[in-house]
């Protein structure tokens, strides 16, 4: 994203349709990986992805340089996926989470020689599903994209303290669903 000069964001921001395009095809994998670790599916994470780069269309005029362009699309992709994710799911996040990770379970005694990348990420998948999306977009921003805390509040325009809760919360979350993970493998 460096790459992507003021010159480019002004064109693009007049409606030159050649600089939004160096602009998409230097964010698209950037915003499709934070939206799918908000959403949890390929299906949301096209829709959310789609409707980004619309969001960015449409606001580029009003990008000020106050922040760097990835915190700006950072914003706009969490807050994007959040509201996605709401409008979606407006049922017990913690329930269904608990459940998708409980079907994950493999009572066999095998189960230990089974394990693979790919149940890994399903749990991993499971347990961020298990979040609110607030709180979701606070653990993706910080442990998988390393975003300090100051910089996650600066994206979602929250308070550090805010950041501070959502996290604490989400980690307790996960810890309490893991915790329920394995105590039925035993």
């Amino acid at each position: 994203m460096q790459d992507i000069t003021r010159d480019i964001i002004i064109r693009a921001s007049k409606g030159e349709v050649d600089a939004f395009e160096v602009i998409y095809r230097k964010c698209l994998d950037f915003v499709s990986n934070v939206a799918f670790r908000i959403v949890n599916t390929t299906e949301d994470t096209e829709e959310v992805t789609q409707e980004v780069f619309l969001n960015i269309f449409r606001q580029l005029n009003h990008f000020r340089f106050e922040s760097s362009l990835k915190t700006w699309i950072y914003r706009i992709t969490v807050n994007t996926a959040i509201n996605y994710s709401k409008k979606e799911s407006r049922h017990n996040y913690e329930m269904a989470g608990y459940m998708e990770v409980s079907a994950l379970v493999n009572t066999d005694k095998t189960a230990p020689d089974k394990i693979s990348e790919e149940s890994n990420e399903k749990i991993i998948a499971a347990l961020l599903n298990a979040l609110t999306p607030d709180q979701r977009a606070c653990i993706v921003l910080r442990s998988i994209e390393g975003l300090s805390y100051q910089e996650i509040a600066d994206t979602l325009k929250i308070p550090v303290n805010t950041v501070r809760s959502r996290i604490k919360r989400a980690r307790e979350t996960m810890l309490a669903i893991r915790k329920e993970v394995i105590n039925n493998e035993l």
